[in-house]
């Protein structure tokens, strides 16, 4: 009996072995998975991060032309050391303006090579819109009535003294507050709070063609590109102007304006005091802020991702 009992221990020990065996490619199985899981899952984030930073950068020059979409884009990647990962870029600027660019890379495994899986591909994309700008900073106190039709590229006069407006102040507004040293700041750098689509804002008083002229100026000598280049984005002759509708009329005077939109606008030359206007031309252009696809389009953007 006992001889029985020693020849089924070793039938047992016997028997342990492919089961070991097979224990040990398991393990090995899901350390490859983890392992190798891991090294897709870093390429991915990876591409990711990248693709997002190319669509943002590229969206910016949406309202120029696709090639300055397409050379920013592969700027980024290049940054990033993906240029060989682009497999599309996706622009749209006939029916809005959108921006997909698609990356695709193929990793190399390691582990897995032992299940014949040498390789696998990751692909990512990231897709952006651009939608009217309701909510931004850095306005400057100068506005237009929404009842004006805005022609891109199209000279315009924008009037700074109250005489040529049957309101009176026309376009200038108190941001900051009333007052001429106020006004002036915001013109040359401004405003610092953050406007938004509804505000009401209060017209400015007082006779600002002096503080007018001085502002628009400096802001015309401290861009050096060439005049009616305005794809500079550091550009200080391109302002941030608003659209507004009438909101409080006292005597014939347009006391407070309702914000409706913003609009980008150019200085082309300076301010001639002889007929107290600004001249320039209103422009399509990208900006930091808020966007909202139900107000009015004024050619003035931001970003939004969608995918």
């Amino acid at each position: 009996m006992v001889i029985k009992n020693h020849n089924l221990l070793k039938e047992e020990k016997g028997s342990a072995l492919p089961l070991f065996a097979l224990f040990l490619v398991i393990i090995i199985g899901i350390a490859g998975l983890v392992i190798d899981g891991g090294i897709l899952y870093k390429t991915k984030s990876h591409l990711k991060k990248t693709v997002n930073a190319a669509v943002l950068s590229g969206a910016q020059e949406l309202t120029n032309d696709s090639d300055s979409v397409n050379q920013i884009v592969l700027e980024i990647l290049k940054a990033h050391n993906e240029e060989n990962s682009l497999k599309e870029i996706i622009i749209e600027t006939n029916n809005g303006y959108s921006l997909e660019v698609v990356l695709e890379k193929v990793v190399s495994l390691n582990f897995l090579k032992l299940f014949n899986i040498n390789s696998l591909p990751v692909k990512v994309s990231s897709a952006v819109e651009l939608f009217p700008m309701s909510r931004a900073s850095g306005a400057v106190p100068l506005g237009i009535d929404k009842n004006i039709p805005l022609e891109y590229l199209k000279e315009y006069t924008l009037k700074v003294d109250s005489g040529d407006s049957e309101y009176g102040n026309f376009g200038i507004l108190a941001l900051s507050g009333p007052g001429g040293k106020l006004y002036e700041q915001d013109l040359r750098y401004g405003y610092d709070g953050e406007l938004k689509v509804g505000d009401i804002i209060e017209t400015q008083t007082g006779n600002v063609e002096g503080k007018t002229k001085e502002a628009i100026d400096f802001r015309i000598t401290s861009c050096n590109h060439a005049i009616d280049d305005y794809s500079h984005r550091e550009c200080s002759r391109i302002i941030l102007v608003l659209v507004y509708e009438p909101h409080l009329i006292q005597l014939n005077q347009l006391k407070e304006v309702k914000i409706t939109g913003f609009a980008y606008f150019y200085l082309k030359t300076p301010f001639d005091k002889h007929d107290s206007s600004i001249t320039g031309y209103f422009i399509k252009r990208v900006g930091t802020g808020f966007g909202d696809e139900n107000i009015t389009d004024n050619g003035a953007y931001t970003i939004r991702l969608t995918e």
